[in-house]
């Protein structure tokens, strides 16, 4: 069976909706309880949506937008030697010989291609809101409101991390504009609408309910999708998902298709998450996001078990970045992150959107679980965008050698410590920590977890480990805790390191 896909601008299984070349990403907004019944028609009993559409109808937009690029003339193939027997020769050296001398004279030519999408004005000034895609790299954007008024666009801001675009439009009159609703008090079942510029079909609207939250579609580091069956298409992209109050709770796009088509199963980035980073486009034209320079990964439940967290619950840190806010804080590889700036991180996924919409060089209280028990850190706040220049500058710094070969077995494992001939045959990067792995029984709960051959663990129970008897050692000692499974630290031969709970049964 063929899988499902996310692209952009053109039909895949999950697809960014396009117009006639345009994207869409869908969104779905939910209707807030609490909403006065004036605003509601549809929890009255009410069937059309005729007043809603009225009311926010001017305010969205189709976008088209034109890339521009130079191209070199076309090389025409050389012509062959002919001798004066061949047939026609005479004739095709004649035409070839015109045909390159004229592409000598030629100039480089533009190539032009365009893409349509949709968007809405949220300030009367003329701010109006799209997706990245939508615009891409254009030279050229025309935002067409529905009265057929056409205005020229230019790029306030973009985030490609949330697909976000802002742009300004002017005119000498107010223009209509809508608001931000708030989508975390939107629930499963809410109605929404959404209107947009589907296929080029501008002023299209269409209704459904909220199918989903907070859904992760691999699209960004801060997916957390409103799914709506609202019909979106390509050339939605960009365009408002309304709640019932004519509030936007959503910006329409992507959809799960396997035609291309709306087969009713629409994403779109929550206004929660999209508001901050429109504030920052119009501030600064760039945003500027909190930073905490940690890596990390999910508790499951044998994880937390083995760090006796009770429940799967926080984000574990797996690295620590050397020159980022976090060390100078304290925090430490293994520490729990269970709540941050007062909020809390029930999985992994949480952390890095509180992170992100936390203001740049803030104090923040960060709660960890380190070893059982709980500590609070305090850290101020980096830029992200500063702290990935560093990374990609950061240097690793060697360390001792480590102690002489001593095969050892446990879990399912074999491992040895470092010497130059397992470094060289795996790839070991220098100064890296830790025993080599030679050996995963392919039975063991070891390989289950994907644990392999040339990999390192660096620690074991959160205890540091550089020789195969401190593996056991460790491994004797969380047995007579009772712990059901042993946590391990293991690094690829590049220094990425994860956990992985391993169970010693």
């Amino acid at each position: 069976m063929a899988s499902n896909t996310l692209s952009a601008a053109r039909p895949v299984r999950i697809a960014l909706a396009a117009g006639a070349a345009g994207l869409a990403l869908l969104a779905s907004p939910v209707l807030a309880p609490g909403h006065a019944q004036a605003n509601t028609p549809l929890l009255q009993g009410q069937t059309s949506l005729a007043d809603l559409v009225d009311k926010v109808m001017p305010a969205v937009v189709n976008i088209a937008a034109v890339t521009t690029n130079d191209t070199k003339g076309r090389n025409l193939p050389q012509l062959p030697q002919l001798g004066p027997d061949t047939p026609f020769g005479d004739l095709f050296e004649e035409f070839f010989n015109r045909r390159n001398q004229q592409g000598e004279r030629q100039a480089p030519q533009q190539r032009r291609s365009q893409s349509a999408g949709s968007g809405f004005v949220v300030d009367a000034s003329g701010i109006v809101v799209t997706n990245n895609h939508v615009i891409g790299d254009a030279n050229e954007i025309t935002v067409i409101f529905n009265d057929g008024l056409r205005l020229k666009a230019e790029v306030i801001g973009k985030d490609s991390k949330v697909d976000l675009a802002v742009l300004r439009v002017k005119h000498d009159k107010p223009l209509p504009a809508v608001k931000f609703g708030d989508s975390d008090k939107m629930r499963i079942g809410d109605p929404v609408m959404a209107i947009g510029n589907p296929f080029g079909l501008g002023g299209s609207v269409s209704s459904g309910i909220v199918s989903a939250r907070n859904r992760d579609i691999s699209q960004g580091p801060y997916d957390t999708y409103i799914q709506t069956d609202a019909a979106i298409n390509k050339g939605n992209s960009g365009g408002p998902l309304f709640n019932m109050a004519g509030e936007v709770i959503g910006i329409n796009t992507a959809i799960l298709s396997p035609t291309g088509g709306s087969v009713g199963i629409g994403f779109a980035v929550p206004s929660t998450l999209a508001t901050n980073v429109v504030d920052q486009l119009k501030e600064f034209g760039e945003t500027r996001r909190g930073w905490l320079g940690v890596r990390i990964q999910t508790v499951d439940d044998a994880t937390a078990e083995a760090l006796g967290l009770g429940t799967a619950r926080g984000a574990l840190v797996a690295g620590i970045d050397e020159k980022g806010p976090a060390k100078p804080a304290g925090l430490e590889t293994g520490d729990v992150i269970v709540k941050f700036d007062g909020k809390d991180v029930k999985d992994s996924r949480d952390l890095p959107r509180i992170v992100a919409a936390t203001p740049v060089g803030k104090d923040v209280p960060i709660l960890v679980i380190r070893k059982g028990k709980e500590e609070t850190k305090t850290v101020k706040l980096g830029r992200l965008e500063d702290g990935e220049k560093v990374q990609t500058a950061a240097a690793n710094k060697p360390t001792a050698e480590p102690a002489k070969p001593a095969v050892t077995s446990a879990l399912g494992l074999e491992f040895s410590p470092q010497t130059d001939e397992l470094r060289k045959r795996y790839t070991i990067k220098d100064g890296l920590k830790g025993v080599v792995i030679t050996k995963v029984d392919a039975n063991s709960n070891a390989a289950d977890k994907r644990i392999l051959v040339g990999e390192l663990i660096v620690e074991v129970g959160q205890e540091p480990v550089n020789a195969p008897q401190d593996v056991t050692k460790r491994l004797d000692a969380l047995k007579k805790e009772g712990k059901k499974s042993a946590l391990l630290l293991v690094s690829n031969g590049q220094g990425e390191v994860r956990f992985v709970a391993v169970s010693m049964n």
